[in-house]
């Protein structure tokens, strides 16, 4: 092996090395986004895929149309198996389903990923932005590094990889310091490396007297090292010391998606018409469910005075819902539980669900509409579509169901120290009243049993439907304080859920409602539970420090109802004083109407989110376009400038060799094997042989007396020229298809050659005046001892 070809082969080896490294470090920061490692065989196929392909063509010495063609064929071939292998035949032989996602993915999966929470499912598609991003960064670094002398202009794509992922990741980076200092590290130790071996190489043939060159590398390359370590030390220790605290923004900071809960009534307003209007229509049917598993509709924690709804203070809330993706509730722990629910009557945004749901797959013909518009919250457990479910609708949970613990599990557990969102417009009694009925607990869960004691045993249970003892629908602070206050506390479970909810709350109790269904004791572990109005409940749900949210039910049994249908108010041994009248007695069945003040604000929010993620979308699909299209307009560029450096070049000889050089770089893009160094002679030679143009000799021999004579030519001479380099030029595309001409505006060979045929420096001649016409020279015919013999040039009147 020659030492020649010993260095291309460490060039190689350095070039690919140094690549590597620098994809690995935005690779890497994916993590936070997929919360592991599953993105991994996605990301780093696509680089490697990306940077085979490149060494492949730079190895075969073909130009970037054939790249960019090998890329777009691997990113649908390899497409399915890395990055949604769910979709294909086998995990690796892409289907019709495959090459569609893949190439609409290309367009929506940025959206995709920005609009669910992080951290997201490897399993809904969303590898599809690792493994493109991976692919093109590889492509585009790997050609640079290997096709250029000067490596930093590889540095740009790795680097634009590095800032897309920082945009499109989370606000909690995965460790930036290691992140910046590998890449700063191998980047600059990567340059100086190519540039010690450049200035080694190209100072004295590599024999024993290449020693003092290859010493003096050496050194600077230890020296070089030595600056890059001491940099390094220094900006751990700023940054170790002068970090900012606050979190970085990102796009997904931006990019809000689209729903806001706060928009739909709380679902606890229609319970009462439920119960009423569909007492035996079945709402929806759930097979699958655990005998001892309760199917939630919605959980509010968030009190006005008027209703129980979801609050509004944002993640962590029972307001923070996102979009559904495959890895939810991955912390939950319980009994696996796949529940089908096929819905009836029931229509609304609020979905049915039974436990912690880990995935949702919706069926029937609008499903994937409805995945889109599905959004789940972790925290409080419950869903909503806002396509709106409908009659006929059906979809699978895969969920896990937690186990309730028994209240001597609960002895020793202490309540949760959450921080939930401000009762408003509670009386002030109520606080009394619950401080009353737990004054006799010693423990966190004797005191949650006796407020349910109080209200299940002390009450009587009643929808206030036609034949019912009266009692009124919903669940304002007026409707509470008549249940507490009366001598006969009569209601159903809107109501005693609302109180012992308030209740709790006042003495410091983390407690929620939750609304849903759940069958009769006798009818739980069935096939098959259709839930309708008379299965339709409310509870509640008190949080715990070991044992999370813990559910307790104050509603007194439906057998259990009063002895007459006259509630009168307990006594109340106060000094006597004027008391105001009676508030008027609400309409039965009919809820409150909540009036929505935040409308204006939410729809100004909505539109500003709804142009910020337009906006985002834009931006991102046009970087990909650019990206794609960039190196073929830098090709464009770079011809264009070449030839307008050459045309316009300060003296007249120049103009005339740039001319023939513009001729013969034209050829060799058309793949014309010109040799480098040669005399224009021997390139007329081999450019008038393929393309059978015998201008082509002539017009080298004109060159050469042009640059070679006694004077500087003529600007007519200049223009007159290069008209007929045009026309030559202009001839090497006929009878040739679109894609070989293509192929040779984009060819980069010309440009990687060099400039040919430079000539050193010399003063400037006295321009030629203009010649009057006369006969052609004698003299030169007779001067054989010059050469390349002279050809007359065409007169100037012709």
């Amino acid at each position: 092996m020659t030492a020649g070809t010993t260095l291309s082969l460490r060039r190689w080896i350095l070039d690919l090395s140094a690549v590597a490294a620098l994809l690995a470090v935005p690779i890497a920061g994916f993590w936070p986004t997929f919360g592991g490692p599953a993105y991994l065989p996605a990301a780093v196929g696509g680089a490697l895929l990306g940077m085979g392909l490149a060494a492949l063509c730079t190895w075969l010495r073909w130009g970037i149309l054939p790249l960019a063609g090998l890329t777009v064929l691997a990113y649908f071939l390899f497409g399915g198996a890395l990055a949604l292998p769910h979709t294909t035949v086998l995990g690796f032989i892409p289907t019709l389903d495959t090459l569609g996602r893949l190439a609409l993915g290309v367009v929506t999966s940025w959206k995709q990923l920005l609009t669910t929470v992080a951290p997201v499912a490897a399993s809904d598609g969303h590898l599809v932005v690792p493994f493109l991003l991976a692919l093109l960064a590889g492509v585009l670094t790997t050609s640079l590094a290997l096709r250029l002398r000067t490596p930093a202009w590889a540095l740009l794509p790795a680097t634009a990889f590095l800032g897309i992922e920082i945009a499109i990741g989370t606000a909690e980076a995965f460790v930036p310091v290691v992140q910046g200092i590998v890449f700063a590290l191998v980047a600059a130790v990567w340059l100086a490396v190519r540039q010690s071996w450049e200035h080694g190489t190209g100072a004295v043939p590599l024999g024993d007297d290449a020693t003092p060159v290859r010493g003096v590398a050496v050194r600077r390359l230890i020296l070089g090292g030595a600056v890059v370590v001491i940099a390094t030390l220094i900006g751990v220790g700023t940054s170790a010391l002068a970090a900012p605290q606050n979190p970085r923004y990102v796009l997904r900071d931006v990019v809000i998606p689209p729903f806001d809960i706060r928009e739909y009534p709380s679902p606890l307003q229609a319970f009462r018409a439920l119960v009423r209007d569909f007492p035996d229509e079945p709402l929806f049917t759930v097979s699958g469910m655990p005998k001892e598993a309760r199917v939630r509709l919605a959980t509010m924690d968030a009190y006005d005075g008027t209703v129980y709804n979801v609050s509004d203070d944002g993640a962590g809330t029972s307001s923070a819902f996102g979009p559904v993706r495959g890895n939810m509730s991955a912390e939950a722990e319980g009994t696996p539980a796949t529940v089908h629910v096929e819905i009836g009557a029931l229509d609304g945004v609020w979905m049915p669900g039974v436990g912690a749901a880990r995935s949702v797959e919706f069926g029937g013909d609008d499903g994937e509409d409805l995945r889109r518009s599905a959004f789940y919250n972790e925290g409080t457990q419950t869903a909503v579509v806002t396509d709106r479910l409908g009659e006929g609708d059906e979809y699978t949970l895969e969920a896990v169901v937690p186990s309730t613990p028994s209240d001597d599990a609960l002895e020793d557990d202490d309540f949760a120290p959450l921080s939930l969102p401000d009762q408003e417009g509670v009386p002030e009694e109520f606080a009394e009243i619950a401080a009353k009925a737990v004054a006799e607990a010693t423990t966190p869960v004797e005191q949650v049993r006796a407020l349910q004691t109080m209200l299940a045993e002390g009450g009587y249970f009643s929808h206030g439907l036609e034949g019912e003892v009266l009692s009124r629908a919903g669940h304002g602070a007026e409707r509470i304080s008549t249940l507490l206050g009366s001598d006969q506390m009569v209601g159903d479970d809107e109501q005693y859920a609302t109180a012992m909810a308030l209740l709790a709350r006042e003495i410091g109790i983390p407690a929620r409602v939750v609304m849903g269904f759940y069958p009769e004791e006798d009818a739980a572990g069935g096939a098959v539970f259709t839930a309708t109005g008379d299965t339709l409940h409310a509870w509640v749900e008190v949080a715990f420090a070991e044992h999370g949210w813990v559910t307790f039910d104050p509603t007194p049994p439906d057998d259990q109802i009063p002895n007459d249908q006259t509630t009168k108010p307990k006594a109340d041994p106060k000094p006597q004083v004027l008391q105001p009248p009676p508030p008027p007695q609400e309409p039965v069945d009919v809820p409150p109407t909540v009036p929505d003040d935040r409308e204006a604000e939410d729809e100004s929010g909505f539109d500003a989110a709804l142009i910020a993620l337009l906006v985002a979308i834009a931006i991102i699909a046009f970087s990909v376009i650019g990206v794609l299209a960039a190196p073929f307009v830098l090709v464009g560029v770079l011809k264009a400038a070449r030839r307008r450096r050459r045309r316009e070049a300060e003296r007249a000889a120049d103009r005339i060799s740039g001319g023939w050089e513009e001729l013969v770089d034209r050829a060799a893009d058309y793949g014309t094997a010109v040799r480098g160094g040669g005399t224009r002679t021997e390139d007329a030679g081999v450019v008038s042989a393929a393309f059978a143009e015998p201008r082509v000799t002539t017009l080298a021999a004109r060159a050469d007396v042009e640059v070679f004579g006694p004077s500087d030519p003529t600007p007519e001479d200049v223009n007159e020229f290069w008209r007929q380099v045009d026309e030559i030029v202009g001839g090497m595309a006929v009878g040739r298809s679109f894609w070989s001409r293509l192929a040779a505006r984009l060819n980069v060979r010309s440009l990687l050659a060099g400039t040919r045929f430079e000539l050193p420096a010399r003063a400037p001649r006295p321009p030629r005046a203009p010649r009057e016409p006369r006969a052609p020279r004698v003299r030169a015919e007779k001067k054989t001892s010059r050469a390349p013999e002279p050809v007359a040039r065409p007169q100037e009147n012709e």
